[in-house]
């Protein structure tokens, strides 16, 4: 034995073990309807006699310059994304809308700049690129804007000639602080998301945090700040502690935020995931929750519902942007003009983890 590779069967083996063209048999695989039931039986038959498994995806790839695939540019690591419900929801939803086009989705995990390595981006075999909340200039998107590629944008950043699907980000925090305004609380603080500052993660003025790189983060931390500052609370009064890693700074950063002189009686967390987070770090001091500690959320995520208290958050409709983003992918994918912005509203969902000031 030498020891060589066998050699993979070909078209034309199937088309001279048939009897007939090696078009024949390429259009059993690729346009069926071509073909007779009875032959296109023939043709695959004696395919799966000699072993051959099909055409070999790079080489159609390459003669349709198509490869079928979108690929999602996500800011985090996948194990991250993965244990993120708001993300999970958001992808099944968009999953759901092109699956019917036979689309597969490809992942490229993000960074320490807000997204994807360029490089990454680059060599992906993909049609169309999402962009799942990237930060504002991440060279993923240079790389996209290098390739061609068409772009549709998941909540941030904000790119000229793509199609973009978000939320009042600013109309929901600021629903969140009047809702604790109402309740009587005056001392807050602010769970921050990740701004990318440098160092990463721990305490942040206002003007630091109003500096993240992610839209996002400002837009929901302008809600926040110019609804305290509208009843009299003042920005520099509102401790924001950013939480670089949710996993390993969520707690630390909550714990942080509990441990003043003159400890907040009340939270704003720019996600459930933060919020839980406080909640498990006031359970750990006993605080109270919300007889000495309100908490509110954002996103409300199933997780939101299940906690024990229940959580008041900030509800967007994960499912509906993820549909809306599949179909704008869709509809750029056949050729369509971009669609205008399609910006969804939000609705503050009072439970348990808000109740008035003590």
């Amino acid at each position: 034995m030498n020891g060589s590779r066998p050699r993979r069967p070909t078209l034309d083996d199937i088309a001279s073990a048939v009897g007939v063209s090696r078009t024949t048999v390429s259009n059993a695989y690729n346009r069926p309807d071509q073909l007779s039931a009875r032959l296109r039986e023939e043709v695959l038959r004696a395919a799966k006699r000699l072993g051959y498994a099909g055409p070999d995806p790079v080489a159609r790839s390459l003669a349709t310059r198509r490869t079928g695939a979108i690929a999602i540019m996500l800011d985090t690591s996948l194990s991250a994304a993965f244990s993120d419900p708001a993300l999970s929801i958001t992808l099944d939803a968009l999953a759901d809308a092109v699956d019917p086009d036979g689309r597969a989705l490809l992942l490229l995990p993000g960074g320490d700049d807000g997204g994807p390595r360029a490089d990454r981006v680059l060599a992906a075999q993909a049609d169309l690129a999402v962009a799942y909340s990237l930060a504002d200039r991440a060279p993923a998107l240079r790389a996209v804007r290098r390739r061609g590629l068409p772009l549709v944008v998941i909540d941030q950043p904000v790119v000229p000639g793509s199609a973009r699907v978000g939320i009042d980000d600013r109309a929901g925090a600021a629903a969140a602080a009047r809702h604790l305004l109402d309740l009587g609380h005056r001392r807050f603080g602010i769970l921050s998301a990740q701004c990318l500052s440098v160092p990463r993660g721990g305490p942040l003025t206002a003007a630091e945090a109003l500096r993240s790189h992610f839209r996002n983060n400002r837009e929901r931390l302008r809600g926040y700040l110019d609804t305290l500052a509208e009843a009299g609370v003042r920005p520099e009064q509102v401790p924001i502690w950013e939480v670089g890693r949710w996993r390993e700074g969520a707690m630390t950063g909550a714990l942080a935020l509990l441990d003043r002189t003159s400890r907040p009686t009340a939270l704003l967390c720019m996600s459930d995931e933060l919020a839980l987070a406080a909640l498990a770090a006031a359970t750990r001091i006993g605080l109270g929750v919300p007889a000495e500690l309100s908490i509110v959320g954002y996103d409300d995520t199933p997780p939101a519902r299940w906690a024990q208290p229940p959580l008041t958050t900030v509800r967007q409709d994960l499912v509906g942007k993820g549909r809306a983003a599949g179909e704008s992918a869709l509809h750029l994918l056949a050729g369509g003009r971009v669609p205008e912005s399609a910006i969804m509203d939000v609705e503050l969902v009072v439970r348990d983890s808000t109740g008035p000031a003590q």
